[in-house]
């Protein structure tokens, strides 16, 4: 569920989880919490960053809705009218009881340094309290920052002789998270001038890993989503998902002692039936050899089961081969072909009520056929397989759908695209997603990183005056630089011209890292 603490029709509040940006660090990273919201809700596309918090940083943090509001609110943020109370928890002896630090901030490098006060510094303050002590060696201290400086509480509270537990960069503790949270937060309304208080409950006893997945996915309509996404998760190479009542682990070996007990804990909080682990080879892919996960413990699942995605089924099997049938990573892709709402300012063609026609190439079990399907357009669905077609099918019954109301065509993309622009077939969408290498007779071989160019082009005559393309690859050599200029070149030399564009990048759940770089690239485009 949404971490909202208030919204009205100015204001909007939320309790940040730890492990998330505020807003993205540059156009290809994962989306900060900022762009999380704007991309989500139409009544969130003109939200405003009015102060920040440190990515590992979790609590209170309110964005403007309107005009009024953002003026207001800057001017409080600039007068100091704003307060705020953080509560930090480190491992060093606290004599104090409540003191005031207050000093000049310098930076260097990535950090910050405590410098005596002097004229032309970036002078701070900070009020600080012991609270309590939790019989675990752990002290709880609550910060009120007088100014708003970066780093502030951390570079004070170092300095001071308590660095905050998992604050390595500051001298702290090795910890699974930051233990700092912005518990309060006070402003005045910027329509009633009336002083509105907002407290948010920290988490820093919960897996900062589950807790930012089960903040921002909700339950009661998605249980199917990344729990551990390799080294942006501190588990390099580790990848663990949830699917429905199951787990299903990978890496490129067995899984250890202890990464069996961390799936038994997540299997025991979700109530979960099994575990599953898939062994990541290219050997075992290249061979005859068993590339189906295996039960690692509970129970095993059946041949086919069921798992919710914002709201819609999915078929799911662990016994069809190296795929199970759903690509998580795409879960934000689809809620857009539900929602007609790719971003600001940005919709899908007209209420998919009057039967828009949607064409998905290289459509495997058909997830975006039914997500676009479920919305009310007529879709037709193109794949090399006739057995994902035919799970594609089921995937659509399973939500109420007739299959006989929409077109399933077995075949090569490239070729049926042709045959499409014989006929003079036009489509309101269409969506690329191609595998990153495929052979077919007709076609022969497709590498996206050579041939996505190819790919547009044969795309484009099909699609409508104003018509929407979803293009993506998952190469992950193709750098999203060279992915876009691909994609425009291709757009250029058809003589179109792209009058909308939105880059989706990796879900929340598949966070990005320097350690674990992005492997997905989506680009919404709206072509005349």
């Amino acid at each position: 569920m949404i971490p909202i603490l208030y919204e009205d029709d100015h204001l909007l509040v939320i309790n940040k989880p730890a492990g998330l940006n505020t807003h993205s660090p540059s156009p290809f990273a994962g989306e900060g919490i900022y762009e999380w919201l704007k991309n989500r809700e139409p009544r969130w596309a003109e939200l405003a960053i009015l102060h920040r918090l440190d990515k590992e940083t979790s609590g209170a943090i309110v964005f403007g809705k309107t005009t009024l509001a953002n003026r207001s609110l800057t001017e409080q943020f600039a007068t100091r009218t704003v307060l705020k109370k953080y509560l930090l928890a480190t491992d060093r002896r606290v004599a104090f009881t409540h003191f005031t630090a207050e000093s000049s901030l310098v930076r260097s490098g990535e950090k910050y340094l405590s410098r005596p006060v002097h004229v032309g510094g970036e002078n701070s303050q900070t009020h600080f309290k012991k609270i309590k002590e939790d019989g675990s060696g752990r002290t709880f201290v609550e910060a009120e920052p007088v100014t708003g400086r970066t780093h502030q509480i951390r570079v004070h509270a170092a300095s001071h002789g308590f660095p905050i537990l998992g604050d390595t960069i500051y001298g702290g503790t090795n910890a699974p998270r930051l233990f700092l949270h912005a518990a309060e937060l006070s402003v005045l309304h910027p329509v009633t001038g009336e002083r509105m208080v907002f407290s948010a409950p920290h988490k820093f006893l919960d897996d900062s890993r589950l807790a930012l997945r089960t903040d921002l996915i909700e339950s009661d309509v998605t249980d199917a989503f990344r729990l551990i996404h390799g080294a942006s998760d501190f588990q390099p190479g580790w990848f663990v998902d949830r699917l429905g009542d199951f787990l299903l682990s990978q890496s490129d070996a067995e899984v250890t002692q202890i990464q069996r007990a961390l799936l038994e804990k997540i299997a025991a909080k979700f109530s979960l039936r099994g575990v599953y682990h898939k062994i990541l080879n290219r050997q075992i892919q290249r061979t005859n050899a068993n590339v189906s996960p295996q039960l690692v413990s509970g129970e095993a699942a059946s041949e086919f089961f069921m798992v919710r995605e914002n709201g819609i089924q999915f078929s799911l099997s662990f016994i069809e081969g190296y795929s199970v049938g759903l690509f998580l990573d795409q879960r934000e892709n689809r809620r857009r072909l539900l929602t007609n709402y790719v971003a600001p300012k940005f919709f899908l063609p007209a209420k998919l009520e009057e039967r828009q026609e949607v064409l998905n190439t290289f459509a495997y079990t058909c997830a975006f056929s039914l997500c676009a399907a479920k919305n009310g357009a007529k879709v037709k669905s193109l794949d090399l397989s006739k057995k994902y077609l035919e799970w594609g099918k089921r995937n659509f019954i399973l939500n109420g759908l007739d299959p006989d109301a929409h077109e399933f065509i077995y075949g090569d993309a490239f070729d049926w695209m042709k045959r499409l622009t014989k006929k003079e077939r036009r489509f309101d969408l269409i969506i690329l997603d191609p595998p990153t290498f495929s052979q077919s007779k007709e076609h022969g071989k497709f590498q996206a990183e050579k041939d996505y160019g190819n790919l547009i082009a044969s795309a484009l005559p099909l699609l409508k005056n104003e018509g929407v393309l979803l293009a993506s690859t998952n190469a992950a050599n193709l750098k999203p630089e060279l992915f876009l200029e691909i994609v425009h070149a291709s757009v250029a030399r058809a003589k179109r011209k792209i009058i909308q564009q939105h880059y989706a990048p990796q879900p929340i759940d598949f966070p990005v890292s320097r350690e674990e770089p992005a492997y997905l690239k989506t680009v919404w485009l709206k072509i005349a």
